[in-house]
């Protein structure tokens, strides 16, 4: 099988399989204790979109429904087919709910035509005026009115883009919606989930992705008869994209025009009415069912939504109920694995089980079914490093410090302002040579990158490096960060990646047992790493070339944190021009790297400059002890 054939079934796996560790052998206490019914359940413009239906079959009392809507089909299909487990875990499978899955428009058996993140309408002046929103409506109001023994409520729930369908349930929401919980939402595709970062676009997962999902479906299929995934001719990722050459040499190469997402990429590079159309944050308000947002700080793909959709709803809904939950998990990992680890890192704890037991179940119990009580904090959040759970009345917390992390000469990082007036260092960065966003070979883009050690990347001579001393106290920064350099460059373009990282110390046992021979003794764990594509750093809608040699200041934001890093630990921060293949490579050139050929790649030597008068730090908040 291939690499990306094996890299879509996994994401067709993960967004339609419960709890990989609470799989069933077969699908036995479904069969046993459900009925399986399928629907088109006609929207208001006509278009039907297919169902599938799992009705509790002891009609003793009444149920609510949970609904679970979602591009990656509701497989399998077929009335006598069965899934193997409902909802998100077996929890949930066997307290009792109607579980939907529906086939979003345009997708599998659905009817109708697919929009990527579809735009909301703000003001419907018809029925042909149609969004996520309408249809989530339309389907509860059919199964409210349509399917015997429902207790009138609905609760809607999803991971990534089945996340993005349980947010746009919110504007308009239904009378009958008493409970969404987004859970790692797709939100903004230009500024920070999956294909874009500040801009900059994430070439592994943008390809990778639509080459199969962005296939176009003139009618409705099943998964057998759908699109086959693209054969990578080379193996090893940071070679197959560096030897592809620039962006548009994939498009000509591979997709031609069949790809409509990929044809939007190329022909909407900056931030504009094509994207803000598709930021559902900002139709967020007058939410009234509960809310519970659910993010893992480790997601590569959406960690931006979490954070995004929580506080757009809390600005626009002050007396929302609306909670945040918030763990050391990749992407779904909360219902994906027991929470435990990650990649190198333990936690101590079976954090997604917590989850699970006190907030997820327990939230749709007593919203849906009026059962046991539910008081949870504004944000549940669980700090890594010191590996503990924390309830906070506000996210980011009102108790938190504003502190500031000075970039300092020698490699140093402090949180006393240099006091120098010349000091800056100087290195050059080739976008043909450009850092590797993990060590090794990679056949695809690894998960485990965004907690992954980054002594690899250290030893480069076009990384810079800034540590502290030995610290002789915790440290615990929740909450955003930002990240304000003061640069130059040589160049009339650039992209900055920070990277915020805990150095353990020298002393650090290794696990045991270790088959893989990790070395925790000085392992630099990364923390968060954010990408800045340079000409953006004033205005995303109007880009602007630097100033060959002119200081600039490049201030951005990274995605929330939640981190101790304990005493005997340092922090470090790593500064670098590239992440590849995450992201594309930038020619260090003003122009659309959409239409950059491979001459227009060129080195250009950068300057970080840390004096009393361009003083590059990061800020972020700390709990005070």
């Amino acid at each position: 099988m291939s690499p990306v054939k094996s890299i879509w079934l996994a994401i067709v796996f993960l967004f339609t399989a419960p709890n990989l560790f609470a799989q069933q052998p077969d699908s036995a206490y479904v069969r046993q204790n459900y009925t399986k019914i399928e629907r088109r359940i006609p929207m208001r413009d006509g278009v039907k979109l297919f169902t599938s239906i799992y009705i509790p079959k002891d009609n003793s009392k009444k149920y609510p429904f949970l609904v679970n809507r979602t591009p990656y089909t509701v497989s399998p299909y077929g009335e006598e087919n069965y899934k193997t487990s409902l909802g998100n875990f077996p929890a949930e499978m066997k307290e009792g709910f109607i579980f939907v899955y529906q086939d979003v428009r345009g997708k599998w058996m659905s009817e109708g035509n697919f929009d990527d993140i579809r735009p909301q309408i703000a003001h419907k002046k018809s029925k042909k005026d149609i969004d996520e929103s309408s249809d989530t409506y339309d389907t509860i109001d059919w199964l409210i009115k349509n399917i015997k023994n429902n207790n009138g409520k609905v609760g809607i729930y999803g991971i990534s883009y089945p996340g993005f369908y349980s947010t746009t349930a919110l504007p308009g929401a239904h009378p009958a919606l008493k409970a969404v919980s987004p859970q790692a939402p797709v939100t903004d595709w230009f500024i920070g989930d999956d294909f874009h970062h500040n801009g900059a676009l994430f070439l592994a997962d943008a390809f990778s992705f639509m080459s199969t999902f962005g296939v176009p479906r003139p009618k409705p299929i099943t998964p057998d008869k759908g699109p086959k995934g693209f054969v990578y001719p080379i193996k090893d990722l940071y070679r197959f994209y560096l030897e592809a050459g620039p962006v548009k040499n994939l498009k000509e190469k591979y997709f031609a025009d069949s790809i409509l997402f990929w044809n939007n990429l190329f022909a909407h590079p900056n931030l504009d009415t094509f994207w803000r159309a598709r930021s559902i944050v900002q139709h967020l308000t007058h939410v009234k069912p509960a809310v519970m947002v659910v993010g893992g700080f480790f997601d590569a793909e959406d960690a931006y939504g979490t954070f995004a959709t929580y506080k757009s709803i809390e600005k626009q809904n002050p007396r929302a109920n609306n909670i945040l939950v918030a763990g050391p998990w990749y992407h779904g990992g909360w219902v994906r694995s027991k929470g435990s680890s990650f990649g190198d890192i333990n936690f101590g704890q079976p954090t997604s089980t917590y989850y699970q037991e006190n907030l997820e179940l327990p939230f749709f119990k007593y919203h849906l079914k009026s059962e046991g009580t539910f008081n949870p904090a504004e944000a549940t959040i669980f700090i890594t490093g010191s590996n503990e759970w924390k309830k906070f009345n506000a996210w980011p917390p009102k108790e938190a410090e504003t502190k500031t992390l000075y970039l300092q000469p020698n490699g140093k990082l402090s949180f006393d302002k240099v006091q120098r007036t010349d000091s800056w260092d100087e290195y050059i960065s080739d976008p043909n040579s450009p850092v590797p966003y993990q060590n090794g070979v990679q056949t695809k883009r690894s998960r485990e990158y965004m907690i992954d050690d980054q002594r690899f990347a250290a030893r480069r001579p076009d990384v810079k490096v800034y540590q502290t001393d030995i610290l002789t106290e915790d440290i615990t920064l929740v909450g955003p960060i930002m990240a304000n350099l003061v640069v130059s460059t040589t160049g009339t373009d650039a992209d900055y990646v920070v990277k915020l990282i805990d150095v353990y110390p020298e002393d650090s046992p290794s696990p045991s047992p270790n088959p893989q021979n990790i070395i925790m003794a000085g392992y630099q764990m990364l923390v968060r790493g954010e990408i800045m594509r340079g000409k953006y750093r004033n205005s995303f809608e109007n880009p602007e070339p630097f100033v060959p040699g002119m200081v600039t200041k490049v201030n951005y934001a990274l995605p929330d944190v939640a981190h101790t890093f304990k005493k005997g630990h340092r922090i470090m921060v790593q500064v670098q021009n590239s992440w590849f293949p995450l992201a594309d490579r930038n020619p260090q050139k003003f122009m659309n790297i959409y239409e950059a050929d491979t001459s227009d790649f060129q080195k250009a030597t950068h300057r970080i400059f840390h004096d009393v008068n361009n003083a590059s730090a990061l800020t972020f908040t700390v709990l005070t002890p």
